[in-house]
């Protein structure tokens, strides 16, 4: 039985074309015949310099078969054998976007084992400069530098796995030169136009308490579309955030867990919200809090609160927003009226007090100085002084 070649192993030798010619074992089959890595030069010096940085890169490294499909073949195995089953239904949708869209037409047909961090860097630079699909009336085709980072971010996350599998040597995309994230300033309600807002939609007996709610909470859309009568402890004044409601192309409605695990919480409600609640659950005939009109067994659509919202915004002239405005609204009064960021946080779910300081930065120590010498900042006079219970520093009972 012949001997197994040890991984390091090579050899070099002078082609009839004139050419040196080199390889090295960077791995077995399961049979256990090497796999071999190749090198050509021009002269045999040339040809062991190439082969001596190779054989740093495949140091201790022991490739499998599978080093020999395509970046394409890894991606789709990737998403099906180890994303599948860990990563939530819209990430996943995302996820398919970015490599239909942004990796395959590139680098889809190189072979995974042989991507390099040039490659990668390269793929990032093509992106940003030409890699939006549809031609954008402001941007082209130059793709957002959130975008990209977004791409390398998952990029980077199939390499690392495939680096643990041993179909590559070492990630390409780890030490990538990505483009400093420079988010685009946050669009939120002022005092006023928050007033008017509520009051255009104080009217509208269907979705009044959904926004009022949205408004207090600060809740994602998907999170208060999947609010059921069982979260709500009436004696407590307390909601439990524990799912969320997206809908896909498809338009059947999945209702899935909250986006992080710390977004499963239970959270502190205003008193006026508690009350709205309250009044309405002697209403209530469905086991959603804020059900979908006309089939009340569901929860609202995510896509008609977007709606509804953008209706209410028009009809009262005041700024076309993002839903999740209304989250930062809520967010930015709420740090301008004295709550500190850590509560702010658990409120929000955030995973940590860091991250939500960085997502408001554009709230000033300045300003919340100014709003510590106003007696009844702009929720206290919304709400009462019903600041207090995010403010005694206790722990929200956690979530089942």
């Amino acid at each position: 039985m012949a001997k197994r070649r040890p991984s390091g192993d090579g050899m070099v030798r002078r082609r009839d074309d004139g050419r040196w010619e080199g390889r090295i074992v960077v791995g077995h089959k399961e049979s256990g015949q090497p796999i071999f890595h190749y090198a050509l030069a021009r002269t045999q010096k040339a040809l062991l310099d190439k082969l001596h940085r190779d054989m740093e890169l495949y140091q201790d490294v022991e490739l499998t078969e599978d080093s020999r499909m395509t970046l394409g073949q890894w991606l789709d195995r990737w998403m099906e054998d180890y994303a599948a089953d860990t990563l939530r239904p819209n990430t996943l949708r995302s996820y398919e976007q970015y490599i239909r869209c942004y990796i395959k037409p590139y680098l889809g047909d190189k072979v995974v084992s042989r991507v390099t961090a040039q490659d990668v860097q390269k793929l990032y630079t093509k992106l940003r400069k030409e890699g939006r699909v549809k031609d954008h009336p402001e941007y082209g085709h130059e793709l957002s530098d959130t975008m990209v980072r977004r791409i390398h971010a998952m990029l980077h996350r199939c390499l690392r796995d495939a680096e643990t599998a041993h179909v590559i040597p070492r990630n390409p995309a780890a030490g990538a030169a990505l483009p400093k994230a420079d988010p685009r300033p946050k669009q939120i309600l002022t005092r006023e136009q928050t007033q008017a807002f509520l009051a255009a939609v104080d009217g509208n007996e269907v979705w009044r308490d959904f926004f009022y709610t949205e408004l207090t909470t600060g809740l994602r859309r998907g999170e208060i579309c999947g609010l059921m009568w069982q979260d709500f402890d009436e004696r407590a004044e307390t909601l439990k955030i524990v799912r969320s409601v997206n809908t896909p192309k498809a338009g059947v409605l999945e209702i899935g867990e909250t986006k992080t695990d710390r977004g499963r919480r239970t959270i502190h409600l205003p008193p006026s919200t508690a009350a709205r609640l309250r009044e309405r659950k002697k209403h209530a005939v469905s086991q959603w809090i804020f059900p979908e009109p006309l089939a009340p067994e569901k929860p609202v659509r995510p896509s008609a609160a977007y709606y509804w919202m953008k209706r209410i915004l028009r009809e009262a002239g005041l700024p076309q927003i993002r839903f999740h405005d209304l989250r930062h609204t809520f967010a930015t009064h709420a740090l301008t009226s004295g709550v500190d960021a850590k509560t702010l946080s658990g409120i929000l779910g955030h995973t940590n007090a860091s991250f939500t300081l960085d997502t408001y930065t554009h709230v000033t120590p300045d300003m919340q100085r100014a709003a510590s010498g106003i007696v009844g900042g702009f929720l206290e006079n919304l709400l009462g002084r019903e600041l207090k219970p995010w403010q005694t520093g206790e722990k929200a009972a956690p979530a089942p």
